[in-house]
């Protein structure tokens, strides 16, 4: 179990800390010299049932608030130090206002420096401290009267054996989850290499383990642990835990970083989330007010998005988004806090819903009702109202960052579609999801219809474009097939339209067209102008130009630009072709086809406007999942 202690300055969490196990904190020569703790202090004893109990005191000036809120996030239970004679004190509210805002729920209070009261003094300070208790999860928490200066004091035993039943009756930590560690304390041991130490939040980690630094994004591997400062194979969550890594210098890590399971490492500058103010907070939150955040042992500064009304008061809580100064690594359900732009004090607290909070739309309706189903799937663990926010899907990589749970661990419900994607994700959907979906596939192709009754209909990623630019190409890809399967939709050419629409050629424009076609045909990759074909046809341009303009709507052929069609055949090969290359450029595709600069540009430009390639800079990528479907 680790605790940690909390209170003001002087009040003797050093002292006790050091009576309860031995070790004494202050390490540092400025903290003897001052007979204060600047820095997080840490301490273990065995408990009499084996277990190891970590203490973690933290400075209780209050220019070292930073140093505290790192020292408490992910402790087992806290331990309220008040002294005898000065009784709570700023600081002391303080501290404890933050343990409630971190969400630490267990805890006991030491009265300290008893010898220095009498007895009416005690009880008057142990009526305050339930006083001040009242209302909060400490309320039944038992009060120790301590001497800790005193070898054997009998308040300090006590104590001791209080805390180890509190270690008794802690639930058992779950270590399916990714590993994450917050590191509060780095340096380098001579021959062995960067030291990082913090408290395990989740997960389990082994010797030889590749962990990734947050949000840096640099890797590096475990060359050994040390648990509840004892060497160890393995960590796991709950501990306090030492890592040394090879492949990182202390220079690329900081208080405040993470080291996590490389699938957790993704970061952001922005977070949603719940956020509570005080009801002593000096001042409401406007929007964009600038705060400092407390997460985990990071301190950024950030400005509020108020997603919930205008204005937030004291005592009341809101969901809002964090825009902070720098990524951040977070995890859905972690606990902040925050204090005032000048940084004298805590103001306020809450939970992370979403560590990756949108930059636009973050107040629209199909947003706020995805935070309620991330309010709900922190609580329950259920991931069911997640995927039914989720119209067009939830990959399994996203889950897996939002529950901490690895692929394999996760649970969704039976009727769940899976739909492998590139790179070994799969894409998660409802079975009531995908039926919409078709149906507004189906209802988009009407509206197609109805405004061009003239035309075949739209080719297959124009329609995705109409339908939604945002859905992954190989979903849409398998809803077309489902929809093509049933017969719900029928293709002709490059054109996709309902069964009950056509454009057809009357007999006489079908007899006049067809040598056209076979003139593009035999064109292959360089097929001839509208004038050309009029010319050598002996048909007026004007009617070449409207029945192979009829042609291309009715998706028996593709205009490229005015007045040149390409057959679908030698259009089809072109678009294999650019599959092969290696890297499609204007020059690599102009050698490829033997065609002149201009024409290759023209050809590699359609091929970017109907959604068959994407360019990036000089490079026209071919998308996702894309193919090129024809049939004679």
């Amino acid at each position: 179990m680790i605790i940690g202690t909390a209170g003001h300055i002087d009040h003797g969490k050093t002292t006790l800390t050091r009576a309860l196990t031995g070790v004494d904190t202050d390490r540092l020569k400025e903290e003897k010299a001052r007979g204060i703790s600047i820095e997080l202090g840490y301490a273990y004893t065995p408990l009499e049932d084996g277990s190891i109990l970590g203490v973690i005191d933290v400075p209780g000036h209050e220019k070292f608030i930073r140093t505290m809120a790192a020292g408490v996030t992910g402790i087992d239970a806290a331990l309220l130090v008040i002294a005898a004679d000065d009784g709570i004190m700023p600081q002391t509210l303080e501290h404890l206002s933050i343990l409630r805002l971190l969400g630490v729920r267990r805890g006991a209070v030491a009265l300290t420096k008893a010898d220095r009261a009498d007895d009416a003094r005690l009880r008057q300070v142990e009526q305050e401290i339930r006083g001040l208790l009242v209302g909060t999860d400490f309320a039944d928490a038992a009060i120790f009267r301590t001497n800790a200066s005193v070898a054997g004091d009998a308040g300090v035993q006590a104590l001791r054996q209080h805390l180890a039943q509190i270690a008794r009756t802690l639930p058992a930590g779950d270590e399916r989850r990714l590993f994450r560690l917050g590191v509060d304390r780095v340096f380098t041991l001579q021959g062995q290499g960067t030291v990082v130490t913090g408290t395990a939040l989740a997960g389990r980690v082994r010797i030889g383990d590749v962990l990734q630094l947050a949000p840096s994004g640099l890797q590096g591997r475990v060359r050994s642990i040390h648990a509840q400062s004892r060497s160890a194979e393995t960590g796991h969550s709950g501990q306090r835990l030492a890592l040394c890594l090879s492949g990182v210098s202390k220079e690329d890590i900081a208080r405040g970083s993470w080291v996590v399971a490389p699938a957790l490492s993704e970061c952001s500058e922005r977070f949603d989330a719940t956020l509570t103010l005080t009801a002593d907070c000096a001042q409401p939150l406007k929007p964009w007010s600038p705060v400092h955040v407390h997460l985990g042992a990071a301190h950024h500064t950030a400005n509020v998005v108020l997603l919930d009304g205008e204005v937030l008061a004291p005592g009341q809580t809101a969901r809002v988004q964090l825009v902070l100064d720098a990524p951040v690594h977070a995890v859905a359900g972690d606990r902040f806090v925050i204090r005032n732009a000048q940084a004298t004090a805590t103001i306020g607290g809450g939970m992370v819903l979403d560590p990756f909070g949108p930059a636009r739309k973050r107040r629209s309706g199909a947003r706020l009702a995805w935070l309620q189903a991330m309010a709900e799937f922190i609580d329950t663990g259920d991931s069911s109202a997640l995927l039914a926010r989720c119209p067009l899907g939830l990959r399994v990589s996203t889950l897996a960052r939002l529950s901490q749970l690895p692929a394999a661990e996760l649970s969704v419900p039976a009727d769940t579609l899976r739909l492998p994607l590139q790179g070994g994700d799969e894409l998660l959907l409802t079975g009531a999801e995908a039926d919409h979906l078709q149906q507004q596939i189906l209802a988009a192709l009407a509206a197609f219809h109805e405004k061009a009754p003239d035309d075949g209909g739209p080719e297959l990623w124009r329609l995705k474009r109409i339908v939604s630019p945002e859905m992954e190409d190989r979903l849409w890809s398998r809803l077309i097939d489902t929809l093509l399967a049933s017969g719900q939709i029928c293709q002709r050419g490059r054109s996709l339209h309902l069964p009950d629409h056509s454009v057809e050629l009357s007999a006489e424009e079908q007899a006049i067209a067809a040598p056209l076609l076979t003139a593009l045909l035999t064109g292959r990759y360089d097929p001839p102008w509208v004038r050309d074909l009029a010319r050598d046809h002996a048909i007026a341009e004007a009617e070449v130009r409207r029945l192979l303009r009829k042609l291309a709507k009715s998706g028996d052929i593709s205009q490229l630009v005015p007045d040149l069609f390409y057959h679908p055949q030698p259009l089809a090969e072109l678009a294999g072709l650019i599959a092969t290359l290696p890297e499609v450029q204007a020059a690599s595709f102009r050698d490829a086809t033997g065609l002149g600069r201009k024409r290759a540009i023209q050809i590699l430009e359609f091929f970017d406007r109907v959604g068959y390639t994407r360019r990036v800079g000089n490079v026209h990528m071919l998308r996702p999942n894309a193919v090129w479907a024809y049939s004679t």
